[in-house]
């Protein structure tokens, strides 16, 4: 064969190769993959429906449209406690929710959303990304076939609505409140009564008296359910809620099909949700909490401070009993309190002195 024969027949199977390949490349970055997206969330609730929303949007707007996903809230496709079991079984791709939320599943998944007088949102974040916190969480949502991802954080939440003030410890004996997760074991061994709702249904149960009090999230998401016509009371901090992640659960199988830019641009779209609805809220509820208190004349209370001792003590009794209850909750409480230990100790020179530095100009 001549050196040009050679060279021509070399590039032409070069460009035939490259035909091929490009081929196989266009028809993989043309496939479009259709999910359904099921929340715990009332549809376009303020905050948490929008975030799910954002979410949705951003994975299409990131993928080139490679992955459309539509969102269904609470009720439209599944009920709101149904979202991890759909998930999982595949009837749906994704869900957004909160993990304390399946602690039937498994007890320790109520770590992965908020612990009693534990880590706020910053903290969380960094145990999370930063300290195995997501690691931990992956591994126990494999047993279910799920992939998780923090998609959401609330911030510190207030302490809830009360048709009565709430004076000293024994005003909780015989309260019956919507409390989910941990919180509510904590209002439980104060003597009260804990009860989980969604949120579609806590105005008329708090209206009706089947409840006397619920906590939801903070102002800006309380004052969009008007909650302030059903309770007079407002209190604050959220001891059960001092930072709560929101989560992004995804199906296994659905996720292992997507080539891998399509696995990161799911996994990072949820990242800048994340963020994106912490800031949100930073930003929302100094203002809900004008309104309630100026416009719709809401009385703004702090626990009392025994009430506080109170609720703090059985916290760190129902946080170690949690530990017990397997040893992959010991697993997690263990990587969870090293972490809460370290970055207490760092909070405490950093933001905390902070903060009393600038409360005193």
């Amino acid at each position: 064969m001549q050196r040009r024969d050679f060279i021509k027949q070399a590039g032409g199977a070069s460009l035939a190769l490259g035909a091929s390949t490009l081929g196989i490349e266009t028809v993989r970055a043309g496939t479009e993959h259709k999910w359904k997206l099921v929340t715990t969330w009332p549809k376009n609730f303020p905050g948490l429906g929008t975030g799910a929303n954002r979410l949705a949007e951003l994975i299409g707007e990131m993928s080139g449209g490679r992955i459309r996903v539509k969102v269904y809230g609470a009720k439209e496709l599944v009920p709101a406690f149904e979202v991890f079991d759909a998930v999982a079984q595949g009837t749906a791709e994704m869900g957004h929710g909160a993990a304390y939320y399946w602690k039937g599943k498994s007890e320790a998944a109520q770590f992965f959303t908020t612990v009693p007088f534990g880590m706020t949102a910053q903290e969380r974040n960094g145990w999370l990304y930063h300290g195995g916190g997501l690691a931990l969480w992956t591994e126990l949502y494999a047993r279910f076939g799920l992939v998780p991802a923090p998609a959401g954080n609330t911030g510190v939440q207030m302490g809830g609505w009360f048709n009565k003030e709430i004076k000293s410890v024994a005003d909780l004996a015989g309260l019956k409140m919507r409390i989910p997760g941990l919180g509510g074991e904590v209002l439980k061994r104060a003597g009260g009564t804990p009860v989980n709702l969604p949120g579609g249904e806590l105005f008329t149960a708090l209206q009706s008296g089947a409840i006397d009090a619920t906590e939801w999230v903070g102002p800006y998401n309380d004052l969009a359910f008007g909650l302030y016509k059903a309770a007079k009371y407002y209190y604050y901090p959220g001891f059960h809620e001092p930072g709560t992640t929101l989560e992004a659960i995804i199906n296994r199988a659905a996720f292992e099909a997507l080539p891998a830019d399509l696995q990161a641009i799911v996994l990072n779209a949820c990242k800048v949700v994340n963020q994106d609805m912490l800031a949100e809220y930073t930003a929302r509820n100094p203002v809900a909490l004008q309104t309630l208190i100026e416009k719709h004349g809401v009385a703004l209370r702090s626990y009392p401070a025994d009430v506080i001792a109170k609720l703090h003590r059985l916290a760190k009794v129902v946080v170690s009993e949690l530990a017990e209850k397997d040893a992959f909750s010991r697993k997690v409480h263990a990587s969870y309190r090293k972490f809460l230990r370290q970055s207490q100790a760092w909070s405490n020179i950093s933001e905390l002195a902070y903060l009393q530095a600038r409360d005193l100009g």
